[in-house]
């Protein structure tokens, strides 16, 4: 593992609360991956023997059905934390999205470094909560919205958590460049694809957004988004 102060997100990881010598530790346990696009890190129901922070990329984290049907139920952008500490199965798969690079623990080191150092254990309870909290507005967004406020909730998120990434998913001058096509956008919203670019052509014919590439998207009027988003 190189030099853990010189991490890309060494500022807004659960790391960020340790000194340089607790990183030095740290650092030594872990180990940097890149994990391909389509790649599946964790599988869902298996044992979880690692964690890791995301680097760079976009990772989702998927459930499924008996019969195999998929809900994507989270989306995880760099310094993020995926895993499960203190835990011995994956509650979710976890694959990525685009092409992403993390660092890897072993769960158990992880597990055993972070009963030493409360405040890493307080920052993985914070991560916890608002995991919590992002699952429930989840959950509001995909079973009582309609196709309209799920592609607008989705817009405004997607551009409070790709600001100031540092990576290819990131912010343009007034807008920002989203890491995954129509298609994985119809798929996390639980649309089909011709829903979801009918919304995004309405919404450019209303003037909210103006779309200068098939990825890129700048909201002009987020009063009017918010109102649309419910």
């Amino acid at each position: 593992m190189t030099d853990c102060s010189t991490c890309v997100v060494r500022n807004r990881a659960i790391c960020a609360s340790l000194d340089a010598a607790e990183l030095a530790a740290l650092g030594k346990m872990g180990r940097k991956q890149k994990v391909r696009h389509g790649q599946t890190l964790l599988w869902e129901g298996d044992g979880a023997p690692v964690v890791a922070n995301v680097l760079s990329g976009v990772l989702k984290l998927v459930v499924s059905t008996a019969d195999g049907r998929e809900q994507i139920v989270g989306i995880v952008f760099p310094s993020d934390f995926i895993g499960r500490p203190f835990g011995k199965e994956s509650p979710y798969s976890v694959t990525a999205m685009t092409d992403a690079e993390v660092c890897i623990f072993n769960r158990n080191s992880f597990d055993d470094f972070a009963g030493k150092h409360p405040d890493l254990q307080q920052k993985l309870l914070r991560r916890t909560l608002d995991e919590l909290d992002r699952a429930r507005h989840w959950m509001m967004l995909l079973g009582r919205k309609s196709a309209s406020e799920k592609v607008a909730s989705f817009l405004l998120e997607m551009s409070e958590r790709l600001s100031g990434q540092g990576c290819e998913a990131g912010a343009l001058n007034n807008g920002f460049e989203l890491p995954f096509g129509r298609q994985q956008i119809a798929d996390i919203l639980g649309l089909t694809i011709e829903t979801t670019s009918r919304q995004f052509t309405r919404m450019r014919e209303d003037g909210l957004v103006d779309l200068p590439s098939r990825r890129e998207v700048v909201i002009n009027d987020r009063a009017a988004m918010m109102a649309m988003a419910g």
